[in-house]
């Protein structure tokens, strides 16, 4: 009987599973996490769960009978220390050794970290088990010093200050959510988070992070500033899990490298999620997308490569747009494509207003949109910007022209 095993119990392994099965594959699908939770929704670490407004057990995707009906066999708090490609076996910390036809490594990222001399006053978050000591340090303190203000690091700012506490956010950047937002949105945000009490410091460059000498945390500028917290929050991106794969000599930069069906470098070896490092079938090039839709789509995408892979087949090439959401005081804010500060931007609506469609345009194509308040317009853009990129940027600006009416045909 065929098998196939998964690394990792986030969400890219857990539709590879669910995907498996829905395609008709019968032989054994075992799934392996080094964590002790069951599945559950990662975006909403950062909001509900910390807030306290969901319980952990809601967070929960799936319960242990739906893994048994469908015949998933499901390992929690078991790591995989090694992989045999030759041998086509994968080593467990428990001594135990399991055979696969094809092995799909979904092992996610790790919080990057940043020297300091603050001891457990400074905290991260990236799982179940960080939520509750970062709130417990919110709690006794009454104060939290969020260093990084990207996703992550801006959503627990917005959280803490729900829980009334003082926030204190420094960024290397410009303005918050660089990475992702082009320069006008970037200072909106800088705005709302000002007008909700956030001490936001933007463009620092921190050279010390030590303790304060009360059990709190104090962080030091190269400019002579001084800033200082019950505790701290390091969210300064994430790293990559690819130690199981360099060990067993795959392709890594950047996370694995897999082709345009999942595939690492190694035979029956594949990677989906966070890890992979893929071709960016709309714009060229390679990327890696750190986003819980992406996930989704890499692991389903990934399990039809498996299962191909396995009749030697080929599988289709599956082009995906990007998407992500936060949400921040009450506001939903999206992201489709690959949006970058020196984009040509088209914008819909008014960004002072909060209520905008902003598109961004590169050489002459439509690569990314950020929206506040219009999902149907993102939904409408991810189309655009993988099926119809040279669009007339006219057509874009023009409020009159509907987008999904211009998504649903080839513009003119």
């Amino acid at each position: 009987m065929s098998s196939i095993v998964i690394v990792g119990t986030g969400i890219a392994g857990i539709t590879a599973a669910e995907t498996l099965r829905a395609e008709g594959f019968s032989g054994a699908v075992t799934v392996i996490g080094d964590e002790s939770a069951h599945p559950y929704r990662r975006p909403a670490l950062s909001k509900d769960l910390l807030l306290g407004t969901m319980p952990a057990e809601k967070a929960r995707l799936r319960g242990a009978d739906y893994w048994n009906e469908r015949g998933i066999e499901f390992r929690v708090s078991v790591a995989v220390i090694s992989i045999d490609v030759a041998a086509r076996t994968v080593r467990l910390d428990t001594g135990e050794e399991l055979p696969y036809d094809a092995l799909l490594l979904a092992t996610g990222g790790r919080a990057r970290g940043l020297e300091h001399s603050a001891g457990d006053a400074v905290l991260a978050l990236r799982s179940m088990h960080d939520v509750a000591p970062l709130r417990a340090a919110i709690e006794r303190t009454n104060s939290i010093l969020v260093i990084g203000a990207g996703l992550i690091g801006s959503e627990v700012a917005a959280t803490a200050r729900g829980l009334g506490a003082e926030v204190t956010m420094l960024e290397a950047a410009p303005a918050p959510l660089h990475r992702v937002l082009p320069p006008q949105v970037g200072e909106l945000y800088e705005q709302i988070h000002r007008e909700q009490g956030v001490a936001l410091h933007t463009s620092v460059r921190l050279t010390g992070l030590a303790s304060d000498g009360t059990g709190g945390v104090r962080a030091t500028a190269a400019d002579g500033r001084v800033w200082s917290a019950g505790a701290a929050l390091l969210a300064v991106g994430m790293v990559p899990n690819t130690l199981l794969a360099e060990r067993a000599g795959l392709a890594t930069a950047d996370g694995i490298v897999v082709d345009e069906g999942y595939a690492t470098s190694a035979p029956g070896v594949y990677a989906a999620g966070d890890v992979a490092n893929c071709p960016n079938l709309v714009l060229g090039g390679r990327h890696r997308t750190e986003h819980w839709n992406s996930a989704q789509t890499q692991g389903a995408a990934a399990a039809r490569a498996m299962l191909a892979g396995m009749e030697g087949a080929s599988p289709a090439p599956a082009p995906e747009v990007p998407w992500c959401w936060s949400s921040q005081y009450g506001l939903n804010l999206q992201i489709a494509g690959w949006p970058q500060a020196d984009d040509e931007t088209v914008v819909r609506g008014s960004i002072a207003g909060r209520d905008f469609a902003l598109l961004a345009r590169r050489a002459g194509s439509l690569v990314g949109a950020v929206t506040l308040g219009r999902p149907k317009d993102l939904r409408a853009a991810r189309v655009l910007i993988g099926e119809h990129p040279t669009i007339d940027p006219a057509l874009l600006a023009d409020e009159s022209q509907d987008l999904t009416a211009l998504s649903q045909r080839v513009p003119v």
